[in-house]
């Protein structure tokens, strides 16, 4: 198979046929063998009974719906796990994504080597409270992982399938995809300037708490990538400095205290009287904590827990 489309869905009855007409449209003229996996992600409008009907009509089409809605990176990593294609294409489900960006998506992972391409949507038809602190984001982002990609949160975006099948994605963290993949050893990642259409029905998901929940989460991969397998490497570095530095002022403070004793002249505070020893006390206690949180940190890390389908409530025209 050429192609899985992965297409996450909230709410967005009005626009679903319309999308997967124009998506079938694009894929019968270039001859491109093709699924579509629309995730239902809790939609409590008739998006589900749409794509049953959608399904029916085309079996190319199949759907994931969840029992609630478990945000887009669940939906995106389900899909990952379902999807056959050689070349697998994310998009939104809102018609502000375009297909016919799809052949030329195809093209620089099959033809050119790509193992990810990301949209950059350079003309947006969103609010300036949007874009501003999106743009704000993206900088950051560059900044901190060296991937030079203009718009990170670009939903619509190209992966080979070796690389959806080697990473894992949950959390907020499928604005970081190219992060986890760079990571995972596929650094070939471009950018193709794509189309962005004004939003034609229903109203955005966007919301303030992104802003608040991807940095964090930015922060998040950045530790479970580099200390995930030996967090003791971590925690037990910094247990160690802290202990030896509260282990050092505390040998400091005796030695003052001798010093004063052996030196009439001399008047000695009693150590338990200076801040010093509190400082040293609680320096040693932090350092025995993170010791023991990379201890157990390591023992978790050997757990492998196998990943369920318990977010799933149903599957339509999927073995």
């Amino acid at each position: 198979m050429d192609i899985s489309l992965i297409i996450p869905v909230l709410n967005e009855e009005e626009s679903l046929a319309e999308l997967a007409e124009w998506i079938e449209r694009v894929m019968n003229e270039h001859n491109f063998t093709y699924e579509i996996i629309f995730i239902n992600d809790g939609s409590t409008d008739d998006s589900l009974a749409v794509i049953k009907s959608l399904s029916q009509k085309n079996s190319s089409i199949k759907c994931i719906s969840f029992r609630r809605n478990h945000g887009k990176s669940a939906a995106l990593n389900e899909g990952f796990q379902q999807s056959e294609g050689e070349v697998v294409i994310t998009m939104d489900s809102d018609l502000q994504d375009s297909p016919e960006e799809i052949p030329e998506l195809y093209k620089m992972i099959k033809n050119e080597g790509f193992d990810i391409v990301s949209g950059w949507k350079k003309k947006r038809y969103d609010p300036k409270s949007k874009t501003v602190p999106t743009k704000l984001y993206n900088l950051v982002t560059r900044k901190i992982t060296g991937i030079k990609l203009h718009d990170f949160n670009c939903g619509l975006k190209a992966y080979h399938t070796d690389v959806i099948k080697s990473i894992h994605v949950y959390g907020e963290m499928h604005r970081y995809i190219p992060v986890l993949a760079k990571w995972q050893g596929f650094s070939h990642i471009g950018e193709k300037v794509v189309s962005h259409q004004a939003r034609k029905y229903g109203k955005t998901k966007f919301g303030w708490e992104r802003f608040i929940r991807g940095p964090l989460d930015l922060l998040s991969i950045i530790f479970v990538s580099k200390f995930s397998k030996r967090p003791m490497h971590f925690f037990g570095s910094l247990g160690i400095l802290s202990f030896l530095a509260g282990f050092f002022i505390t040998v400091w403070l005796i030695g003052e205290k001798f010093y004063a004793r052996f030196h009439d002249s001399y008047i000695g505070r009693d150590i338990i009287d200076k801040p010093l020893f509190f400082i040293a006390l609680l320096m040693l206690l932090i350092g025995v904590i993170l010791f023991l949180a990379g201890f157990i940190g390591e023992l978790i890390s050997r757990i492998t827990i196998s990943r369920t389908s318990s977010l799933v409530k149903e599957k339509i025209n999927l073995d």
